[in-house]
């Protein structure tokens, strides 16, 4: 297409953080949502609380601090569109705006970066394995209570030189934001969820704009309309209705898997002692379809969860 047409074309404002793996994937699904809508897209980089503050982030209000800044670009009207990792929205809706799409899920799954090759079964008793989230490191315990766990923040590619000759024998991070970097050659290990369950949305990006922007004539809502994905959104609106019910943060120690087998979808939960000392595990399903089905689902597992003594295990705030 050349230039000329190109600059005719109405400007598609997309907000963003500022890290490598950020701009990744938001260049990848302004450009989905462009394309669908005769669009051309522009990145606007954002800094957000969560770029700025240094600690652990279950000391800084969870992940949530990451789409603040994001969420009030959008309501002031300097950017149409946001992206955000799904596993770092809080779950609460914020009047005004809509996450109006949920493009296909990369790889869910956790992955471990180790040296040597090892695996988690393979690292020696203790090794050091690095992770700033409360809901990996408790199920690392669970499995290898003989390793030393070390809370760790930065980037990707910051937590990747700390392993060997780094300080560090292994790390944990997201495969979807390995392979979106193109660094699936430092997973020694696809984490089988049977030993760790994903962080609610984990692999999923969400694309939220203003309400009045997501349904209607308005030209962004159907280019967002035509980038959703229905088996996603079902499987991520089980995992959030969950995270919801049970009040708990986006870094609680809580991992679930929400996923279509067959007709149906299929939701499996673990809650964790941060400790690792005890699990709490459930699994449901429903053959509707439908994004109150999912709702539902997620619902009804946390209520079970809540019943057993959830909350005082993982010691949420209920």
């Amino acid at each position: 297409m050349s230039a000329e047409t190109a600059a005719e074309r109405p400007v598609l404002r997309v907000g963003t953080r500022g890290s490598q793996l950020a701009l990744t994937q938001t260049t990848t699904a302004a450009r989905a949502v462009a394309a669908a809508g005769g669009l051309e897209p522009e990145l606007v980089t954002i800094r957000t609380e969560g770029d700025v503050l240094t600690g652990p982030l279950s000391q800084m209000g969870g992940t949530g601090v990451f789409a603040t800044a994001l969420r009030a670009a959008l309501l002031a009207g300097s950017v149409d569109l946001a992206v955000h990792s799904l596993k770092d929205l809080p779950t609460a809706p914020v009047p005004g705006l809509e996450v109006a799409a949920v493009p296909e899920r990369e790889d869910p799954r956790d992955a471990l970066c180790a040296r040597d090759g090892l695996t988690l079964a393979q690292l020696p008793a203790g090794a050091r394995v690095g992770t700033g989230s409360p809901r990996r490191a408790a199920q690392v315990r669970a499995a290898r209570p003989d390793l030393e766990i070390v809370d760790i923040r930065g980037n990707v590619g910051t937590r990747l030189a700390r392993v060997a000759p780094g300080d560090l024998d292994a790390v944990v991070l997201a495969a979807s934001g390995l392979r979106r970097l193109g660094r699936e050659d430092a997973i020694t290990e696809l984490i089988d969820p049977a030993v760790m369950l994903p962080a609610p949305g984990q692999g999923a990006l969400a694309l939220e704009c203003r309400a009045e922007d997501a349904s209607g004539d308005a030209p962004l809502a159907a280019a967002l309309a035509a980038v959703d994905h229905r088996d996603t959104r079902l499987a991520v609106t089980a995992e959030r209705a969950l995270l919801t019910r049970l009040e708990a943060g986006c870094a609680a120690p809580v991992g679930t898997f929400g996923r279509l087998e067959g007709d149906e979808l299929v939701l499996d939960v673990v809650v964790a002692d941060p400790d690792g000392s005890r699990l709490m595990r459930r699994s449901g399903t429903t053959a509707e379809r439908t994004v109150d089905a999912a709702r539902g689902l997620g619902t009804r597992l946390a209520e079970e969860l809540l019943a057993d003594g959830a909350g005082r295990l993982a010691r949420l705030t209920l």
